[in-house]
Parts: C-alpha cells; sequence; structure tokens
C-alpha cells in the first residue's frame, strides 16, 4: 500500500509539515498503512497526519481525525518534502478547511515563522476574516506579537487597508500604541480612512481612559 503525494505530516512543535511522496509499509492489514499494533496510528491513503512529539527518532506520535498513536519514522522521514508552517501557510492561502483541522490536531496557534510572524498576522495581512475569526476562538492566541520588522497583525491590516478586520482586531483587544522597527504606529501605516478612523477613534477612547484613571489614583492621593 502507498500514500500519494497529497498526504501531509505536520508537526506543531517544529512547525513543519512533510509531504509524502511515496511510502511502502509492509506486513499490515491492506486496508491500512499502518495500525499492526494497538499503540500504532492506523491511517488510510490520503489522510492527514499530525505529528506532535518527534522525541523517539524511531517513533514519532501523530494524531489523524481525532485518533492518536505512534508511526515509525524511517517510513515517512527518507521519502518526504519539508513545508513549514502548515498553520500560517493556511492563513496565508484563506484555507479555512486546513487552518481548522491544523487546530483541531494542536498545531501551536502562537508559532512563529522565519519572518517572526504568527499565523494571525499573515491572515490579517491577506485579509482573510473567516479565518482571523476562527483564530480569534483560541483561548491564547496572541494578538501583539511583533515579528523581526516590528509589525503587528493590527499594522498588517492597517497597511493593507481592511477596515473590517482593523475593527475586529481592536474589539478582541489589539494594542494600537506598538511601533515597529521604523517607529510607526497601525495609525501611521493605514492606507485608507475608514482603518484610519477606527484606530484614532480606539486610540482616542485610549487616551480618555488613561487620563481617567490618573485623575481617579490623585483623588486617592487626596483623600489620604
Amino acid at each position: 500500500m502507498r500514500m500519494d503525494d497529497q498526504s501531509l505530516l505536520c508537526s506543531p512543535e517544529v512547525a513543519r509539515c512533510l509531504r509524502l511522496i511515496e511510502v511502502t509499509v509492509g506486513g499490515c492489514s491492506s486496508a491500512a498503512l499502518l495500525g499492526c499494533s494497538p499503540d500504532e496510528l492506523y491511517f488510510e491513503e490520503g489522510d492527514i497526519i499530525y505529528i506532535t512529539d518527534m522525541s523517539d527518532t524511531n517513533w514519532w506520535k501523530g494524531t489523524s481525525k481525532g485518533r492518536t498513536g505512534l508511526i515509525p519514522s524511517n517510513y515517512v522521514a527518507e521519502q518526504a518534502e519539508s513545508i513549514d508552517n502548515p498553520l500560517h501557510e493556511a492563513a496565508k492561502r484563506g484555507n479555512l478547511s486546513w487552518l481548522r483541522e491544523c487546530l483541531d490536531n494542536r498545531v501551536g496557534v502562537n508559532g512563529l515563522d522565519k519572518a517572526g510572524s504568527t499565523a494571525l498576522y499573515w491572515a490579517c495581512h491577506g485579509g482573510h476574516k473567516d479565518i482571523v475569526e476562527m483564530l480569534f476562538t483560541q483561548p491564547n492566541i496572541e494578538l501583539n506579537q511583533q515579528n523581526k520588522l516590528g509589525d503587528t497583525a493590527l499594522h498588517a491590516a492597517a497597511w493593507k487597508g481592511y477596515a473590517d478586520i482593523v475593527q475586529l482586531l481592536l474589539e478582541k483587544g489589539a494594542r494600537t500604541d506598538l511601533r515597529n522597527n521604523e517607529k510607526k504606529l497601525a495609525l501611521d501605516m493605514a492606507t485608507n480612512a475608514a482603518c484610519a478612523s477606527l484606530l484614532k477613534k480606539k486610540q482616542g477612547t485610549d487616551a480618555v481612559r488613561t487620563l481617567s484613571n490618573a485623575e481617579e489614583y490623585l483623588d486617592d492621593e487626596d483623600s489620604d
């Protein structure tokens, strides 16, 4: 039985996919590629396997369709090409089903690519609102991660002119006071009036809130 080149192995720990070119597995049932023992992961041709543990050089732990088990690494590692950052790729392409599957199989939501960017950054950069909304369902999503250029997801959305995504980020609590390596705020990078208006309004609200907090602090000091 062989797995064709549409199958993937994805690792949340190293943020990498391995696209299998050709793998032949002997000694197992003709109905499956693996699963000869209770600990081994059963999967069929075309399934997607997410690797969650590569600490053992001989046996990797993987998850597929809610099942978790062991995979003999030599069957897949030797004849596979690497695809880095599966969650990022799904976000860039606006591929919601792939992104959802990555999340369901515990691919780290806040992982960084070579540019230091998160999947959320690329979703905002590409204007993929549905991807952004799906990422927001993750309880530990990092909104304000700055990449190697110092840009956040908010910088990206403002620069690309996606006012609907800027609004989503602001409603979620994204910071407007972070500057990138060129000392620019997201507001400075806004390329249309709608984005600029949303950011100005948010910054004005934050300024009023900060002033109010300062006044309350001074009032407390006076009462003492």
